[in-house]
């Protein structure tokens, strides 16, 4: 078996303790957004950006997959240049080491630009051959969730470990039935679109704490860039005054978390595609010669605050409440009558 290198863990930051870099990936996980969108990056110096290279899978002390991170530049220029013709500047197409594309992409620079954009067509390239891998490869949901499973659990280990204010957590992989049952009750009946096979849920002290163990997870496990855009709830977590931002316009969110959930439940609910290299999931010899070294497994995390996550399971907004409504809206689907109209 493989174990994931990640870095080492320190204490998580307070709220005034957060870098640039902390605040762009908390307010991106918090909102939702898209990495795509984005104009600039926000690293300090090549350690943060060896940090980020880990988080994603790569090593940066290996030559072999520096090597890996070159060909993905190499394939951005060359789609850039084929489909939208554009001559990318020699140092960034070339002639610069591509690990320093991500500070000059965070640079003032005249190139910062171009940086930006080669480096999110690699970030879709290697999204793509990642995806593609787990296509290409006979390993089973049990494999691979339960490696998934360990690497979410060492790094919860290790911040346990460093001090890190986790009241308590616990992970769950949806049910077969609960799978239909979900799937008969939503207007979208695509197996694709259930993002909660394989959920992992952090509970803290106190809401003080929610932004510094969300900020620890970008920095230990979740790369900002995997986060699924437009999968985001955000309902405990007033961003404005946290991140002393005026403009980020993040107030917590007034829409449900889900349709079935009571009118008080509260929760901070997001989906990243975490990366798990093949290694995990094969033996060397019988991983595919044009599979990634890198496949992504979609993951739902939830976080919330003790005092909150008590509420969440009592009355209306508890999980038995949650899961009758649920059945009732089933159950009104399979026996609809002709002329009944949908229920909303």
């Amino acid at each position: 078996m493989v174990t994931t290198v990640l870095p080492r863990v320190a204490r998580p930051p307070r709220a005034d303790e957060l870098t640039l870099a902390d605040t762009e990936a908390v307010r991106l996980l918090l909102r939702g957004d898209s990495v795509i969108d984005w104009h600039r990056l926000s690293f300090a110096d090549h350690a943060e950006v060896d940090r980020f290279l880990r988080l994603n899978e790569f090593d940066p002390e290996s030559d072999a997959e520096i090597g890996l991170l070159e060909d993905l530049r190499g394939q951005s220029v060359d789609y850039l240049s084929r489909a939208f013709a554009m001559a990318i500047p020699d140092d960034i197409a070339d002639d610069l080491p591509a690990r320093d594309l991500f500070l000059v992409a965070s640079s003032h620079g005249p190139h910062q630009k171009w940086a930006c954009v080669v480096l999110k067509v690699m970030h879709i390239i290697h999204h793509i051959d990642g995806r593609a891998g787990l296509l290409k490869m006979s390993v089973s949901d049990e494999i691979i969730f339960r490696e998934i499973e360990l690497k979410v659990m060492q790094v919860i280990e290790q911040l346990r470990a460093a001090g890190a204010p986790l009241y308590e957590f616990e992970w769950s992989r949806k049910p077969v039935d609960s799978t239909i049952t979900k799937l008969l009750a939503k207007r979208s009946t695509i197996a694709a679109n259930i993002y909660d096979k394989l959920r992992f849920r952090l509970i803290v002290p106190a809401p003080e704490d929610l932004v510094p163990m969300i900020a620890t997870l970008t920095r230990q496990l979740i790369p900002f860039n995997y986060v699924v855009p437009g999968e985001s709830i955000n309902q405990l977590v007033d961003l404005d005054a946290v991140l002393r931002d005026p403009d980020t316009k993040g107030k917590p969110q007034a829409k449900p978390f889900n349709e079935f959930s009571g009118p008080e439940y509260r929760i901070i609910n997001f989906v990243a595609d975490l990366p798990l290299r093949v290694e995990r999931l094969l033996p060397r010899n019988e991983i595919p010669p044009d599979v990634a070294h890198v496949v992504f497994v979609l993951t739902e995390f939830q976080v919330a605050d003790k005092h909150t996550a008590h509420l969440n399971e009592s009355g209306a907004s508890s999980h038995e409440a949650y899961k009758a409504r649920q059945a009732e809206r089933v159950r009104m689907r399979l026996f609809r009558d002709e002329d009944e109209p949908l229920p909303p």
